[in-house]
């Protein structure tokens, strides 16, 4: 008789294209193992439609008229215990309805890409709900309190600092896996500069700036960016990706490019360390890109400037000296992981991310 696939639901919630990009690249990496995945959006399936878009709408307006509040929020929530009376009871937001979807569907594995769903798991496992074996996957460069909770039964990481940084806090070593944060299949294959030029109508002779400003567009400082390029006078090429949607050839441009200029968010960060392409910071958002651009910066992967001024002095620099580009290439080397989501498939697949016992 024929086993049966393996069934896993993937929780995400649609705040930016990290979470939701993430959830896809799993999805389709299980379908190639032969799993059967099912993808919810926690806040518009699990809460409620109205609230989900209620609550994107007020995210977007205060990252674009007030993020100081917002990484204001992130800090305080940093510092937060994941069962404080001052989250409101968010921490077991949707908890009704995914037990009603767990006992419906028996899914055998549950992963989250997203701390609310991940929240809502621990609480409804603290409550003696059978709740599948439970993944949470990290999807910035970021060890957040918000993403750690008591009934969780494995972490992946994006970095080695981060598994140090959840185990300082507490968590055994055995629950948490260094895999990367997962990125498109067409990352883990080799791109030959001199093609993805030709194939973009570049000329091969001038280097290449990248410059990105996130899915959503307008929270980045791409403008700025764009006025500090056209001051300059060394000789280059630029290509800017603008625009409310993620473009379908990102492998292909970062692979024609010799440096990437964008704001640190998190899925972004993890395509240019898998291409090998090094990154100049600007723009990040405060929360959790400025802590992703900190991160960055101090495993050498990434450059920062905070200013026009700035970028306009790194550009010059690292157009000045290909030995600081290959410095940084050597660095991102030590960090790249295009394999995140095989490896994170075959984890949940292998049986080796599975509940652990814990004290009653």
């Amino acid at each position: 008789m024929t086993e049966a696939a393996p069934r896993v639901l993937l929780l995400t919630a649609s705040y930016g294209s990290g979470h939701t990009g993430v959830a896809e690249t799993l999805a389709e990496e299980l379908r190639a193992a032969g799993a059967v995945p099912t993808v919810v959006d926690h806040f518009r399936e699990l809460v409620h439609p109205r609230f989900d878009e209620w609550s994107r709408e007020l995210y977007y307006v205060i990252l674009k008229e007030a993020p100081a509040l917002w990484g204001g929020a992130y800090w305080l929530g940093d510092r937060l215990s994941v069962s404080s009376p001052f989250l409101l009871g968010f921490n077991r937001i949707g908890a009704r309805k995914l037990r009603r979807l767990l006992r419906a569907e028996r899914f055998d594995h549950v992963i989250s890409v997203h701390p609310a769903p991940a929240a809502a798991l621990s609480h409804l496992s603290g409550r003696g709900e059978d709740v599948p074996p439970h993944t949470t996957i990290f999807t910035d460069f970021v060890a957040h309190t918000q993403w750690i909770h008591p009934h969780v039964d494995h972490y992946c990481v994006p970095a080695e600092e981060m598994a140090n940084e959840l185990t300082a806090k507490g968590l055994p070593r055995d629950g948490v896996s260094v895999t990367g944060i997962p990125v498109g299949r067409e990352f883990s294959q080799l791109a030959e500069r001199a093609a993805a030029r030709l194939q973009l109508g570049l000329s091969p002779r001038q280097p290449v700036l990248l410059f990105m400003d996130g899915s959503e567009g307008g929270f980045g400082k791409l403008e700025d960016a764009a006025r500090t390029v056209l001051a300059m006078e060394q000789p280059f090429q630029s290509i800017f990706v603008a625009g409310h949607q993620r473009v379908d050839n990102v492998r292909q441009l970062m692979a024609a490019a010799d440096f990437l200029v964008t704001k640190a968010g998190g899925l972004t960060l993890a395509e240019a360390l898998a291409a090998e392409l090094p990154v100049i910071c600007f723009g990040s958002l405060p929360g959790q890109e400025s802590r992703n651009e900190r991160f960055a910066a101090m495993a050498g992967v990434a450059l920062v400037a905070g200013s026009e001024a700035q970028l306009q002095r790194v550009i010059g620099a690292a157009l000045r000296d290909p030995g600081l580009l290959r410095s940084i290439r050597e660095r991102i080397r030590l960090y790249r992981r295009p394999r995140a989501a095989e490896h994170i498939v075959d984890l949940i697949l292998g049986g080796r991310a599975i509940r652990r016992e814990r004290a009653s």
